[in-house]
């Protein structure tokens, strides 16, 4: 009877024991500063497992997506948790990057909330990483993965200026965390899993997915994709959640040649709805329905600048193809390991108020006369920032001169070779403070006189007074050389592709340049685009392609 006695109380003792849970709060520091608002970092540890969270994840107050780590002992075995939104869980587990930690342990020591603490050092990515740990507790943990073999880790420190510092440590009874662990659990590997967390921190739109651009008698419109001047132009209509000040929209676009294997000009715009008449009319009842501007020099340009009752396409990114990238990439050259997707990405946060809870038709053109043309993929995503660097409210299309509808009979931008050249005339109902315009600007004319490879001056006027002017020129396509495996070769060693253009090399974006224009009060103006543009040669000619967006606040 004596001897049952003591066995349970020694049975008793060691499950106590075992069950014991500490926990242990931390807070970071940069250069010795600690932020007040931050959300301390929370470590749940026994013998059989670690948990790290923070106090909103433990109070059910985080935002989602967030993530919880548990560390099973004594395999080391990390579990990540990520909680993309309420009830979505998804996990994944990793047993040998703790096992593959290698540290240089030092003789130094110190304390640390009263423990006895020594100092292990260990590099990642070129970061010299300082790792406190003591062995008192007679368990393992800490607020990251790293040293968790160690003992417990009370403070971590990254290039002596960064840290994160143990501030309490306490015994508690229950860790409470079953009642986070709400809703199904989707096991992945890392690779999977580090993606789903990544996507779920922002909106995608998906626009177009895999979708042909190419130039045949035979493309027709779907449910889902509307096709226009043969094929050349795509159109999906896109809804836009309510976008927040805080928020960044980023536009991307990869493209692979189908068939075609030249540089070929793109853009992806949207159509502005807001009044009778709209570049949606002219795709459907043909060119001609639109606005028209000429002159003086007997061309007719359709739908390119803004009226009362018309207001041109608002291009959204310009990008170039590259030559023939993944169909032609069996053109092999030594020491040439071709590129197979041409990726285009723009910050489009400036377009804000006019896509914000909108419903708008999502366009991409590229210029081919390719029945297999190009393969395009399109989405839009939207970013939770701290950044408001847009902070206007007014988003005033004014003109697009990318011929478009070029398949479809639109003229090339060719009214540049008279002293007008483009001139726009608009109307502003309120008072606009701190005005930009959004200019884009491409040369084109593909032989050794055309306006592509001349730099050229282009002037912006504005109310008859000259608001800004500069050479839109481009000297690094040859960076991109790995992009173009049809590029054409000459004897001088250079390629086609290498060559200097007006402000565009084939494969990549082309920025767009913001021309302060100050405070502009209600009323008529006139804005007003100047190029010297060169003269024909034979069947050659040049070309600019502008487009342009009045931004500011009313």
């Amino acid at each position: 009877m004596h001897q049952r006695i003591l066995l349970g109380i020694f049975t008793f003792l060691c499950f106590f024991s075992f069950a014991q849970i500490y926990e242990v709060q931390y807070m970071s520091s940069s250069n010795g500063k600690v932020s007040a608002d931050q959300s301390p970092t929370i470590v749940l540890a026994n013998e059989k497992e670690n948990f790290i969270l923070n106090q909103k994840i433990r109070e059910q107050k985080a935002d989602f997506p967030f993530e919880i780590t548990k560390i099973e002992k004594p395999s080391n075995t990390v579990f990540s948790y990520a909680f993309l939104k309420p009830g979505e869980i998804v996990s994944a587990s990793d047993k040998e990057s703790i096992g593959k930690q290698t540290f240089e342990l030092t003789s130094e020591t110190r304390k640390i909330l009263g423990y006895n603490c020594k100092k292990a050092v260990m590099k990642i990515n070129s970061n010299t990483i300082e790792v406190w740990y003591t062995n008192e507790l007679k368990i393992q943990g800490g607020p990251s993965t790293i040293g968790q073999s160690l003992g417990f880790v009370l403070e971590i420190e990254r290039n002596k200026t960064s840290a994160i510092t143990a501030t309490s440590v306490k015994k508690i009874k229950q860790t409470g965390t079953d009642n986070l662990f709400k809703g199904s659990i989707t096991s992945t590997d890392q690779l999977g899993y580090r993606d789903l967390l990544w996507k779920s921190r922002f909106t995608t739109l998906k626009v177009f997915d895999n979708e042909l651009i190419n130039f045949s008698d035979q493309s027709k419109s779907d449910e889902n994709i509307k096709r226009f001047a043969n094929g050349t132009v795509i159109l999906k209509k896109i809804k836009f959640p309510k976008i927040t000040e805080g928020e960044n929209i980023f536009v991307e676009l990869k493209q692979q040649s189908n068939g075609d294997a030249y540089d070929r000009t793109g853009t992806v715009f949207f159509i502005p709805q807001d009044k009778s008449q709209s570049f949606f009319n002219g795709l459907e009842n043909g060119v001609k329905t639109l606005p028209l501007y000429e002159n003086g020099n007997g061309k007719q340009y359709y739908g390119i600048m803004t009226t009362e009752n018309y207001n041109p396409p608002v291009e959204m990114m310009r990008f170039f193809t590259a030559f023939g990238i993944n169909k032609f990439n069996n053109l092999q050259l030594k020491d040439k390991t071709w590129q197979t997707v041409s990726p285009y990405r723009e910050d489009i946060t400036d377009l804000k108020p006019a896509l914000s809870e909108k419903e708008l038709w999502i366009g991409a053109f590229i210029g081919n006369y390719d029945k297999g043309g190009h393969k395009v993929s399109l989405e839009i995503t939207i970013h939770k920032s701290d950044q408001a660097i847009y902070k206007h409210n007014a988003v005033i299309p004014l003109f697009n001169t990318l011929n478009m509808m070029e398949m479809a009979g639109q003229e090339y931008s060719t009214m540049f070779d008279k002293d007008q050249g483009l001139l726009v005339e608009f109307t502003l109902k309120k008072d606009l403070k701190n005005a930009q315009l959004k200019y884009t600007t491409t040369g084109h004319g593909g032989w050794e006189n055309g306006d592509e490879f001349l730099p050229k001056l282009n002037s912006i006027f504005l109310d008859g007074k000259m608001a800004f002017s500069f050479v839109p020129w481009r000297t690094d396509c040859g960076s991109y050389r790995l992009y173009n495996p049809a590029s054409g070769n000459f004897p001088d060693g250079l390629s086609s592709s290498d060559l200097s253009r007006s402000n565009w090399c084939p494969g990549t974006v082309t920025n767009p340049d913001f021309i302060p224009l100050g405070d502009l009060k209600a009323g008529k103006h006139k804005i007003q685009v100047k190029i010297p543009q060169g003269p024909r040669e034979g069947s050659s000619f040049s070309a600019w392609n502008v487009s342009g967006v009045l931004l500011g606040t009313e």
